[in-house]
C-alpha cells in the first residue's frame, strides 16, 4: 500500500513553486490566450465549448484526492482537522467541476490550454491529496488552533467572494451572448478581478489552515497564475470602455 515519502512532498512542492515563477514570467506582460484576450492574438485551431472544457479540466482535482482516499487502507478518518482540510479541497473542486461549468457562459476554450490545465489539476490534486491523506499529522485539537480557524474563515470568505463574483459575471450576458460588458456590484465596485481576488484569498486561507508546504506552494501558484490575468483584464477594460471607473484597482482593493 502507499505510504508517506516526505522527500517526494518536498520535491513536488518545490516544483510547484518553480511553476509559479514560470507562470509569472510568462504571463505578466502577455495574457494567456483565451477569453477576452484571444481576439488580439492568434486564434488556436481547436476549441471545446466552455462548459465541457471547464468540467474536464477541473475533474482531476476532485477525482485524484478521492481516489487516493479510497486506496488508503485502513481509511483515514482521524484526526478531525485532517479530514476537514481534505473536505475543503474537494468541496472547492466539487463546485468547480459539477456546478460552475453548467452555468458558465464563456467562449469556447482552446484545447491546448485545456490539456495543460488537466495536467496541472492531476499534479496538484495528487500533491494536496497525497500530503493530507498519507503524510499530514495534526494534533487532536487542531480544529481550535488559531491557524486552522483563521485559515478556515479566509477560505470561506474567499470562496464566497469567488462564487458571488462568478454569479455577477454570468448575469452580464444573456444566453448565447459572447460580448463583454463592465462588471458591476459586489467587490467589482473596487477591483476588476473580484473573482480572482476571491480565489487567491481562498487558497491562502487553505494554506494557513493546513500550515503545509504543498498548500502554500499552491497558493503562490494561484497568485502567480491568475494575478497577472486580473491585471490584463483591468487594462482591457480601461482600453475598451471609456466610461470604465478609474477608481477601480486591478486585483487588491485600494492597493493594486
Amino acid at each position: 500500500s502507499m505510504q508517506c515519502y516526505p522527500g517526494l512532498v518536498l520535491v513536488l512542492s518545490s516544483l510547484l513553486g518553480a511553476l509559479a515563477l514560470l507562470q509569472l514570467s510568462l504571463y505578466l506582460r502577455v495574457p494567456s490566450r483565451y477569453g477576452k484576450h484571444e481576439e488580439r492574438l492568434c486564434r488556436p485551431r481547436g476549441r471545446l465549448p466552455a462548459r465541457c472544457a471547464w468540467f474536464l479540466q477541473e475533474l482531476p482535482s476532485f477525482l485524484v484526492p478521492a481516489l487516493l482516499l479510497a486506496l488508503r487502507s485502513p481509511p483515514r478518518l482521524e484526526p478531525l482537522g485532517c479530514r476537514l482540510l481534505c473536505c475543503l479541497f474537494c468541496w472547492h473542486y466539487f463546485y468547480r467541476t459539477f456546478i460552475y461549468p453548467f452555468f458558465t457562459r464563456g467562449r469556447p476554450f482552446p484545447l491546448q490550454l485545456l490539456f495543460f490545465g488537466m495536467l496541472f489539476c492531476i499534479y496538484n490534486g495528487f500533491l494536496q491529496g497525497y500530503y493530507l491523506i498519507y503524510c499530514a499529522e495534526y494534533p487532536n485539537d487542531w480544529c481550535t488552533d488559531i491557524r486552522f480557524t483563521s485559515g478556515l474563515l479566509l477560505f470561506l470568505l474567499g470562496m464566497g467572494i469567488n462564487i458571488h463574483s462568478d454569479l455577477l459575471l454570468r448575469q452580464l450576458r444573456k444566453p448565447g451572448e459572447v460580448t463583454y460588458k463592465i462588471p458591476q456590484g459586489g467587490l467589482f465596485t473596487y477591483v476588476s478581478g473580484a473573482n480572482y481576488f476571491g480565489e487567491i484569498v481562498e487558497w491562502f486561507g487553505f494554506a494557513i489552515a493546513t500550515w503545509s508546504l504543498p498548500a502554500f506552494a499552491f497558493a503562490c501558484f494561484t497568485l502567480c497564475c491568475i494575478g497577472p490575468r486580473a491585471y490584463h483584464h483591468h487594462r482591457y477594460y480601461l482600453k475598451t470602455f471609456t466610461d470604465y471607473p478609474k477608481s477601480r484597482k486591478a486585483l487588491i482593493p485600494f492597493v493594486f
